[in-house]
């Protein structure tokens, strides 16, 4: 099974030019390339392939301003996402189609998709040679870069922009040089949020993990990836408020906070919030990084970053990409193995403490490449509930995409849209797809299908390179999502929750937290 290494090299890149803005089953694909006129193909490996029909793309936009409008509130209030998405399948009979995708009018100018939804089309999306990523990290709108310092930091170029290679570079050191401090500062942190969340339970009878993960997340970031302690700066106990706010900035077109469904539809969907009320919040943040990433600025300075360009980065991947992915999976992590019951807690508690105590009662990488079920559990959520759910490319050219059962033309300049859990939950590609199967990754036929868990804009089995839009902290994720599921199972034998949920997620309270007996 693929190791949570954190080793990253790359060649040495010349100084670029700034990108601020002064203003404001078997199913992996293989791509033919085509230097002619014609489409390319991205097929499946299948020699069946083609022998599928040639499909004209369902589905319609419906008249300006009113389609998209529609469309939007069908996504967000009328059905739901999941059903949103279901229904038009049933229509079309396809798991491609066109439709709209939110929020349309008036944040976003286009707001026209091809969706891809199953496990055969979505991955043209990685193939960066046949889609343009430019600007599409939030889909069919971008944010204002006055939310990242006037700079469109690093989520939000395409590999073929000039400093794209070098920014993923300086992430690249960022994680390897501080790969030391992972594991021992995750241990400390975690360590004090259970303390935490067994004295909440103590005195409320349940406790939130939420609230708690967030403060333990950002604290965590801070002390392993820059050597700082939030506590000893001006920023405090603020960070993980403000991080949350201004992320509500940038995703609130995206978002459901269970407001009444026309006044948050006006408010929220319709129009953008004004950066100018987080201006305050953000430059606190970034003065946190400004006196905390000493090493990492030098470091940009050598690739040919300039130092202010290259805290906005450190910052967004911190903030946006590390904290907002714990902020999500952990709770979702605990969910998931919290329902999975007893039984489930029982067997990681024992591989756990044996692959431990094996190791001279070390928590170590080498110590957790030898707990296959734990590794399972982990690989097992990211395809479940990809923490990262929706994913967007342009056609660089007019290619054809193929789903199982058909061949569809898509015409240079369109946008493909896909919606991840439809591909990962592929009932053509998994046994039990809707189902949470702990095991289903362990042994080598386990180990296979990780090429379908697609959470890092990439297949589990490739590695983020700077020439691929692949999650720069792919393995650093995997690496403190296992700690997570370590850290619980040494310290108790099982464990109950309650869910709801969130606007980012799942919201989880513990509700018993029983100690470990052996």
């Amino acid at each position: 099974m693929a190791s949570a290494s954190l080793t990253f090299s790359s060649p040495t890149i010349p100084r670029r030019s700034q990108t601020r803005i002064t203003t404001r089953r078997p199913i992996p694909n293989r791509i033919a390339a085509s230097v002619s006129g014609k489409p390319v193909t991205a097929t499946p490996s299948s020699s069946s392939s083609s022998k599928l029909p040639l499909r004209k793309i369902p589905g319609d936009y419906g008249l300006p301003f009113i389609g998209p409008l529609r469309d939007r509130l069908n996504y967000f209030y009328f059905e739901g996402r999941d059903e949103f998405f279901k229904s038009r399948i049933q229509q079309h009979q396809s798991t491609v189609f066109r439709v709209n995708m939110p929020p349309g009018p008036f944040v976003a100018p286009d707001p026209r998709v091809v969706a891809l939804l199953d496990a055969a089309s979505f991955p043209v999306l990685f193939d960066t040679s046949l889609v343009e990523k430019r600007d599409l990290f939030t889909g069919t709108f971008m944010p204002s870069t006055n939310l990242t310092g006037g700079f469109r930091v690093l989520s939000y170029l395409d590999p073929s922009e000039p400093n794209h290679a070098p920014l993923k570079k300086l992430l690249f050191f960022l994680l390897s040089s501080r790969r030391h401090a992972i594991i021992p500062e995750f241990r400390r942190t975690f360590g004090s949020l259970f303390d935490t969340l067994e004295a909440e339970l103590a005195k409320k009878g349940k406790a939130d993990f939420g609230e708690a993960n967030d403060r333990a997340a950002f604290d965590f970031l801070a002390r392993s990836l820059l050597g700082k302690d939030p506590v000893e700066t001006k920023l405090g106990l603020e960070g993980p408020k403000l991080i949350t706010k201004w992320v509500l900035f940038q995703l609130g077109p995206l978002l459901t906070l269970g407001l009444p469904n026309y006044l948050e539809d006006f408010f929220l969907h319709s129009f953008r919030l004004p950066p100018a009320l987080v201006r305050g919040d953000y430059n606190r943040l970034a003065d946190f990084f400004w006196e905390s990433a000493g090493p990492a600025l030098d470091e940009a300075d050598r690739l040919g970053i300039s130092r202010e360009e290259a805290v906005h980065n450190i910052l967004f991947a911190t903030c946006f990409n590390a904290f907002g992915g714990m902020k999500i999976l952990f709770p979702s992590l605990i969910k998931w193995v919290g329902r999975a019951g007893a039984r489930l807690h029982g067997r990681l508690a024992n591989e756990i403490r044996s692959a431990v105590r094996a190791n001279g009662g070390e928590v170590s990488m080498r110590a957790m490449e030898s707990m296959p079920l734990m590794k399972s559990v982990v690989y097992e959520t990211l395809r479940i509930e990809p923490p990262v759910p929706l994913q967007h490319g342009r056609a660089k050219r007019n290619l054809v995409v193929e789903s199982h059962d058909a061949r569809f033309e898509v015409r240079a300049g369109e946008m493909l849209f896909g919606y991840q859990p439809f591909a990962t939950k592929d009932p053509r590609v998994f046994d039990r797809a809707e189902e949470f199967v702990a095991e289903r990754f362990v042994g080598d036929a386990g180990e296979a299908m990780l090429r379908h868990v697609l959470w890092s804009n990439g297949p589990e089995t490739e590695a983020p390179t700077t020439e691929n839009k692949q999650c720069a902290g792919k393995d650093f994720v995997v690496l403190v999502a296992r700690m997570l599921v370590v850290e619980l199972f040494l310290r108790y034998d099982s464990f109950e929750i309650e869910v709801g949920s969130s606007a980012l997620g799942s919201s989880v309270k513990m509700t018993s937290l029983k100690r470990a007996t052996f």
